[in-house]
């Protein structure tokens, strides 16, 4: 079984303040993207990559940096929502692929070992996301007044990849924009399309970077992880 990555790397990152694309912020001295990017190249798991974003500036980037592109089998602009983006990507990846493993490139700091778990999640139950259970209390608020607690029994909160079997995934995205529903993840798209997704292990280090806040604990422990 060939599992083909999308690299989405067309966020504009107005939450984080920069004037230039999210992917192309500086990270411990390379752009954001690079660090999915090499973890997706180094990963047994992944064999091929669709790089999703403003194409040319990646590539200039990646040439820059000297990072391999062995693995990079297209190079597609992104679409005005992610969930375009990432259909975009689908349609770019080549045929001899089953499996589909969509990572945002926000989450910089993915391990081999998340990807590999939700990848043979997915071989074994045709789709599976990384995450982790929820440890906070969540409050629904109404302004600032708290009107509710639920319980957090059962909540799992969903990181990247999200690994599908590829026809399970082209459907879809092909029910959505059929029917124009629009999803904050594909898990959500291939759970409305009756089929079963299940979690794998993530990691509390697979953090997407949103704020500014985000980008300087990502710094730290980038600088931990290398010995800085």
């Amino acid at each position: 079984m060939s599992t083909c990555a999308i690299l989405l790397c067309a966020g504009r990152g107005e939450r984080l303040g920069a004037d230039i694309p999210k992917a192309m912020v500086p990270l411990a001295g390379r752009p954001l993207f690079a660090w999915s990017l090499l973890a997706l190249q180094a990963s047994a798991d992944i064999d091929a990559i669709v790089m999703v974003g403003q194409v040319f500036p990646l590539q200039h980037l990646v040439s820059a940096s000297g990072i391999s592109t062995h693995k990079i089998v297209a190079w597609i602009d992104g679409g005005s929502q992610r969930q375009h983006s990432v259909g975009r990507g689908l349609a770019a990846v080549p045929a001899e692929h089953d499996y589909v493993a969509v990572h945002d490139c926000a989450r910089a700091l993915v391990s081999a070992h998340v990807i590999a778990r939700a990848v043979a999640a997915a071989h074994e139950h045709g789709a599976a996301i990384a995450a982790v259970p929820l440890a906070d209390t969540l409050k629904q608020v109404d302004g600032t007044r708290i009107v509710g607690t639920p319980p957090r029994a059962g909540l799992w909160c969903a990181q990247t990849p999200q690994v599908f079997r590829r026809d399970w995934l082209s459907e879809a995205h092909q029910r959505a924009a059929a029917d124009g529903t629009v999803a904050t993840d594909d898990a959500a798209l291939v759970e409305a399309s009756g089929h079963a997704v299940h979690v794998a292990e993530g990691d509390a280090f697979n953090l997407k970077i949103t704020t500014q806040g985000d980008l300087a604990l990502a710094e730290a422990l980038i600088a931990q992880r290398h010995g800085g």
